[in-house]
């Protein structure tokens, strides 16, 4: 572990999350033309590990300047058309806007939701894909307000079986480069996530990466996309252009954050690549709600396999709200976010645990979990002297 404590309190939230020092560096580079020929490599670079991460030979990543938000308008406008039926897989907060999203482009939308912690068992999603056809199911790979892990290999395969030309959309905001995927190999047509996650880097980039199957399906389109900015049509030549390390022009790339996503994805890749990174983000899940546990708490997720690594949504007794407990946990050097839940907000927190909280050796598991234990017990949580220090071992 690193011997330099942090000075300043650490942003353990879902997002964004801590980041290396070198990726800070590569974000305060000086002023950047976007022909300059150094980042023209940095972009091609980022469009061709971006694939890496995701786990796909042919995929088209775009790289967008914007929130994780605007990768939602970016699928709605160019794959879904006025009267189209969409399938939404809502676990919470962030699946109920995706699907305000669709409607908003004027899909028909239908909510299948899941009970507060969990997901939708598959016989359900089975019998939705039976009753009628969609142009496209979508999922939340992580749901960030309940911290419930979707089963996206389960849906793709229940598509594959019941509704072949059903697009498959993931959100994965909160999971890329976190929770396991294999966009090829389990066939996955859309990712929609952002720079400042488990990807490590400032916020204002978005991240699409598009099947070769849903790129066919935007060329067919019956009318045209109802958009300007977010229109894939003008922004894959660009996409191609800096891939192949020429300079080619739509809108001004976020020059800086694609030079520290660029650093993030080297750092990401480097030692045994995602399955690395799957794995250790795997383990600093386990001991988040072995402590969890240790404090005679429950974790939003009802169980260990509709939770997520990414991130752990914790709840909190009757006598005890997120606006009391946050500060004593600022206090001690982590910043925790409270809830978001519409009914539910006040009742539990939420903890980060993505990027290098999770995959280097700093320190940052062994601060936020023993001033977590602390704030809870200043907040007038019986755990024990055994809790509340709890960090157990790494595994």
């Amino acid at each position: 572990m690193s011997s330099s404590a942090p000075t300043r309190p650490l942003c353990l939230i879902p997002g964004p999350v801590e980041m290396s020092s070198t990726v800070l560096q590569a974000h305060s580079t000086p002023a950047t033309a976007h022909t300059d020929p150094k980042f023209v490599e940095a972009f091609g670079q980022v469009i061709e590990k971006l694939r890496t991460v995701v786990g796909t030979e042919s995929a088209q990543p775009f790289v967008i300047a914007g929130s994780g938000t605007l990768g939602w308008d970016q699928t709605a406008a160019n794959l879904i058309e006025a009267g189209e039926n969409v399938l939404v897989l809502s676990n919470g907060y962030f699946g109920e806007g995706l699907a305000d999203c669709m409607e908003t482009y004027g899909a028909q939308v239908t909510r299948l939701r899941a009970e507060t912690g969990n997901r939708q068992p598959l016989a359900e999603i089975a019998q939705a894909l039976r009753a009628k056809k969609y142009k496209a199911v979508t999922v939340s790979q992580v749901d960030t307000s309940t911290g419930v892990l979707g089963d996206v290999k389960g849906v793709c395969e229940l598509v594959q079986e019941h509704s072949p030309d059903t697009l498959v959309v993931v959100d994965g905001v909160c999971a890329t480069a976190a929770e396991r995927l294999y966009f090829d190999a389990w066939g996955v047509d859309v990712v929609i996530t952002a720079s400042q996650k488990a990807l490590g880097c400032p916020p204002g980039i978005s991240v699409v990466v598009v099947s070769q199957k849903a790129l066919g399906v935007l060329s067919e389109r019956k009318t045209p996309v109802a958009a300007y900015y977010v229109n894939w049509n003008r922004w894959l030549p660009i996409m191609r252009s800096y891939e192949d390390r020429a300079v080619k022009y739509f809108a001004t790339p976020c020059v800086q954050t694609i030079f520290a996503l660029n650093t993030s994805l080297n750092e990401l890749l480097a030692d045994g690549g995602m399955e690395s990174v799957f794995a250790a983000h795997e383990r600093t899940s386990a001991r988040v709600k072995a402590a969890v546990a240790s404090w005679g708490l429950k974790t939003v997720a009802v169980s260990p396999e509709v939770s997520a690594t990414a991130m752990t949504a914790v709840w909190l007794p009757e006598s005890i709200t997120p606006a009391e407990l946050l500060p004593r946990l600022k206090a001690r050097g982590v910043v925790a976010a409270g809830g978001i839940l519409a009914g539910y907000a006040h009742r539990y927190f939420r903890l980060g645990h993505m990027g290098i909280t999770a995959t280097q050796d700093n320190g940052y598991v062994d601060i936020m979990l023993k001033a977590a234990g602390e704030a809870l017990e200043e907040s007038g949580l019986a755990i024990g002297s055994s809790g509340r220090c709890a960090t157990p071992p790494r595994l």
